[in-house]
This record gives structure tokens, C-alpha cells and sequence, in this order.
């Protein structure tokens, strides 16, 4: 089963490099954009562009360049009229051969702010106004586990841009939340109603015996989706508490996806009958309703050995 995310939520998964994808409705404050990869076994630099056009000429806002060359560093920079400006530069380099890293762009109004393995980098400051940035690009010796751009949702200048299937979705509103600190909580606007998605994105904790994700109604503390990957067990249950107890648990599976320390993406969409769970882009299993009154399942929590890096509904 193939994994359509609900416009507002541009997710790749293994995508060969280069890579360029157009941000639908261009991009705004508030977004965030990732990069989960690492470097192949021969390498020299690799450069990641927020671009206003796909062509070599186009203006590049901002060009992130990491160079491994004996003086290994990022470098900053800005294109205009097929001219660079001055460099900026980062003289440490996160980004380590046989390790899988992880690269953040956080859009606020002045500036981007660059996180690296989950801690703060470094700031570039708008040379170009945010709105005219329109596509986003990875070149270079690298290696993409998971590009994701979060919260292009409605509202944005110019409308979405979707694909057939996508329109079937509810629109992910936003804006997402990043870095959270676990235990997380967070309401869930009209429920878990079918064609509802949200997405975890998070790290398993080292030495972790398991972490909890719970699709909750606040009103009554009913759980419809109990999901609790046991890392000491190796198996990933599911259950419901509903009535004050709780159901049959439900552990099959083809393979545990959750490792220690490794960073894992869970995406749950509702439908008529189930919710539909998806783990770093593959459908993972479905799990039938045991709680039918979907608008009041309005909660979503996180809980245990996980870090979150960003949830998005």
C-alpha cells in the first residue's frame, strides 16, 4: 500500500540525489524543512538550496554547502542575478561519515535557523523575501533517508498544489510542533474523522524499552489507537481502552521498524473502518475502530524513550 501524505506535507523517502521538488504554495514563516541522510563512502561536498526557480540561473535564498576537503566546514551563501554574495561560514562540520545526521530549517520571520543533530547551528539571515522561494534542492555526495517539508498548508499565497490523490485527504492545518518535550500532548482540531492524518517524527532513545503514541478522546480518556512499540520485546503492540478496561492486545507484524537510537516517521491516517499506520514511508498495519466516535478522538499523546522532532496534524 503506497503512502499518500495530506496536503500541507511533502515527504520524500529514499529519493535518489540530485533532488529538486517544487513547495506547494512556496514557502512561508512557520514551515520547517528536513533532511535525514548520510554521506556514501566517497565524498567531497554536498549543497542544499532553498531556490526560487528550478534552473541553474534561478536566484538561491539560501545555499548551504558542506565541503570536506582537509578544512572541513559549511559555508552560507545567497545567489542573486547568477552572482554570490559573501559567504558565511560554520567552522565544525556535524555531518559525519558513518553516521546517519540530521539537518533542520526552521523559516521565522528574520531569519532561517539551521539545527544539526538536533541542536541549534547556525542563522541566516532573509537576503531574499521568503515568498519567493518556490523549490527546494539536495546535490552532491549525500545520501537522502527522509526529506520532509512541513505546514505549506492552506492559506498560503497561491493555493496548494496537490495531486489527485492528495485532494481525497484532509489538509494538515499546522503549524507543526518541534522539539517537543515528551511527555507530549496536543488537541486534535475536529478528531481523528476519517481522511485525518497526523504525522511523529521522532528519535528512539538509546537503551529504551519502549515509548507510547495514544489517539484519545479528552472527554471521556477513552483511547482508541494505544501504540506502544517494546523495544525490549521487539514487537509493537496495539490495543484500545475503551469502557474502562482495556481490549486484546495486537503484536503482528512483518518487522519491528524501531531500533535504539535510530530516528523513525509514524504516520496515522483514519478511515471508515481503521487507521491506517504508516513507519518511515511503508504501510506498517492497519488497525480496526474499537471506538466509533471518531470527532471525539481529539487527543494525541507521546510518552517514553523517544525524542520528538516534530509532530504534525
Amino acid at each position: 500500500m503506497a503512502y499518500v501524505p495530506a496536503p500541507g506535507y511533502q515527504p520524500a523517502f529514499n529519493p535518489p540525489v540530485p533532488y529538486c521538488t517544487m513547495i506547494a504554495g512556496g514557502l512561508r514563516v512557520g514551515m520547517v524543512v528536513t533532511v535525514q541522510a548520510t554521506l556514501p563512502s566517497k565524498y567531497n561536498r554536498f549543497a542544499i538550496n532553498f531556490a526560487c526557480g528550478q534552473e541553474d540561473t534561478s536566484d538561491i535564498a539560501l545555499h548551504m554547502n558542506a565541503r570536506y576537503d582537509g578544512r572541513d566546514r559549511v559555508v552560507f551563501n545567497t545567489k542573486q542575478c547568477e552572482n554570490w554574495g559573501t559567504e558565511e561560514m560554520k567552522k565544525e562540520m556535524p555531518f559525519k561519515s558513518g553516521k546517519v545526521f540530521f539537518i533542520m530549517f526552521e523559516v521565522t520571520k528574520n531569519n532561517y535557523q539551521v539545527s544539526a543533530n538536533g541542536a541549534p547551528f547556525f542563522e541566516y539571515g532573509h537576503q531574499i523575501p521568503v515568498d519567493r522561494v518556490t523549490y527546494f534542492q539536495v546535490t552532491g555526495d549525500i545520501t537522502i533517508q527522509e526529506l520532509a517539508i512541513v505546514g505549506n498548508g492552506p492559506g498560503v499565497k497561491g493555493g496548494l498544489v496537490m495531486s489527485g490523490a492528495q485532494s481525497d485527504l484532509l489538509p494538515m492545518m499546522g503549524p507543526a510542533y518541534v522539539n517537543a518535550p515528551v511527555p507530549f500532548s496536543a488537541n486534535i482540531r475536529g478528531g481523528m474523522i476519517p481522511k485525518r492524518i497526523v504525522v511523529v517524527k521522532g528519535v528512539v532513545k538509546p537503551k529504551a524499552k519502549g515509548f507510547i503514541i495514544n489517539l484519545k478522546s479528552s472527554f471521556n480518556n477513552e483511547i482508541a489507537l494505544h501504540l506502544n512499540p517494546r523495544l525490549n520485546k521487539n514487537t509493537v503492540v496495539r490495543n484500545s481502552f475503551t469502557n474502562g478496561t482495556w481490549g486484546e492486545e495486537e503484536t503482528e507484524q512483518v518487522k519491528n521498524p524501531f531500533k535504539e537510537g535510530e530516528y523513525f516517521n509514524i504516520s496515522i491516517l483514519s478511515t471508515e473502518q481503521n487507521f491506517k499506520v504508516f513507519v518511515n514511508g511503508c504501510h506498517s498495519f492497519n488497525y480496526a475502530h474499537r471506538l466509533w466516535n471518531l470527532p471525539q478522538v481529539d487527543k494525541l499523546e507521546v510518552e517514553g524513550d523517544a525524542t520528538i522532532v516534530y509532530v504534525f496534524i
